[in-house]
């Protein structure tokens, strides 16, 4: 999950890059009989699996698997192909996410792959665990902590490069003695503005002036953080030093005591971020939206679900969704706080997995939601996401990508920088989020 960002088209920036990959024509292909992808239980669901034209990628033998949520296996077997074509079939008799996988072999011992997903009843997905009776009073206990410790805003004024637009780095005070750092930006002209808190995804780079720059030229009051407590614009060498040492797999520090957990500096980051844009009088006082990819997008569910102050959640991929689905047989996704369990006591580890679980956050966010998510994506799994979803509690839109996986592939995730690009006008505009119902 560590990598740069390659800009979308600028008309369809959306808060947040995402590296989008192109590649050659693959040697096999799977897809469900319906183009969305969407079932009811008990209906029959149709794999289609074909072979490419080309010569040297004739397949001669296959297999699949089916696995719920990416996890349980339902089903297995070979695969004939006839012709290049071949179907298998199954029904789920309850809701949940499947992902089917395909794998062949060619003539000179090759192998190919190719996935395909399919949702059965997607609003009923439940959680796998109930919230712990005490979450929200150990939140509001880290928010106290947090309380007591002033801002301190150090704002430096530095080129963001862009016409039309004033830029800083700024740095923020944060629990026992870290920092939230990141930058600003806002359009010169303007005195009360719509405000955007942009968060980031997995792994340990530099912030983009981009990333801020191009929100506030189109009108808006744009913050973006680190996740990490580290200046945000040194050499890439400086990065790769500490993602190689000292923050090599960050998200298993801590990760058998909430007390102690990477992600409690970083959540409390997202809170007291919204609450500094609420507080600056260039705030219009009626849209603060916040907005992430990834763990960008788990940050989001914790800044709206923490702090109601936020009008509006926009995610792509949210990860650490449903973080104890191995329990019901689903692939937790990254952070994958049991694999990184170590030689900590694995029930400890679960257990704080749960305060910070994307899901118990959601039940909390009441603001309108934009979530979009991919089902062959197997590092924010949908049946987590689906799972958080339907613990959203205010208007939300879906935007479900069938042949989407985590990074997009060959511009799959462009359906939901389509209509994330519609929200931010919208909302930029004052004008309501636009929420279809789909």
């Amino acid at each position: 999950m560590n990598m740069r960002c390659s800009l979308f088209r600028r008309a369809l920036l959306v808060a947040v890059c995402w590296p989008i990959f192109a590649s050659a024509a693959p040697a096999l292909v799977l897809r469900t009989d319906k183009p969305g992808a969407v079932y009811q239980p008990n209906e029959e669901i149709i794999w289609h699996a074909a072979e490419s034209l080309e010569p040297t990628n004739v397949i001669i033998g296959a297999s699949y698997s089916l696995r719920l949520g990416g996890g349980k296996l339902l089903g297995a077997g070979p695969v004939v192909l006839e012709a290049g074509q071949a179907t298998f079939k199954y029904a789920a008799p309850d809701s949940g996410t499947i992902l089917a996988e395909v794998t062949g072999t060619n003539r000179d011992g090759q192998v190919f792959h190719a996935l395909a997903g399919a949702v059965v009843a997607p609003e009923k997905i439940p959680v796998s665990r109930p919230c712990p009776d005490d979450f929200d009073v150990f939140w509001q206990a880290k928010i106290g902590e947090l309380s007591a410790v002033p801002e301190h805003p150090v704002l430096q004024p530095a080129d963001g490069g862009r016409r039309g637009v004033n830029y800083w780095k700024i740095q923020l005070d944060n629990i026992r003695g870290t920092h939230i750092q990141g930058q600003l930006a806002r359009p010169v002209v303007g005195d009360k503005l719509p405000a955007m808190l942009v968060v980031q995804w997995a792994g340990v780079y530099p912030l983009e002036k981009e990333w801020v720059t191009e929100h506030a030229a189109q009108g808006w009051l744009t913050m973006n953080i680190m996740a990490h407590d580290l200046p945000m614009d040194q050499p890439p060498s400086f990065y790769e030093q500490l993602s190689k040492g000292a923050l090599t797999n960050y998200p298993a520090m801590g990760n058998d005591d909430r007390e102690k957990s990477y992600f409690l500096r970083m959540y409390l980051s997202c809170y007291r971020a919204v609450e500094y844009l609420s507080q600056r009088p260039d705030w219009d006082g009626r849209t603060l939206v916040v907005t992430g990819t990834s763990q960008g997008g788990l940050q989001s569910f914790v800044a709206a679900g923490l702090n109601h102050k936020v009008t509006g959640l926009m995610a792509l991929v949210p990860a650490g969704c449903d973080d104890t689905g191995d329990l019901v047989g689903r692939n937790p996704g990254w952070p994958y706080w049991m694999a990184n369990a170590g030689n900590h006591d694995r029930e400890q580890v679960r257990e704080t997995s749960r305060y910070f679980d994307g899901v118990n956050f959601a039940a909390r966010v009441t603001c309108p939601a934009l979530i979009g998510l991919g089902l062959i994506d197997t590092t924010s799994p949908p049946s987590g996401v689906f799972a958080a979803i339907n613990q959203l509690q205010g208007p939300k839109e879906v935007v479900v990508m069938p042949e989407a996986n985590h990074h997009g592939d060959n511009h799959t995730h462009v359906a939901y920088t389509k209509r994330a690009a519609v929200w931010c006008a919208n909302l930029a505009a004052g004008k309501p989020a636009p929420v279809a119902i789909r």
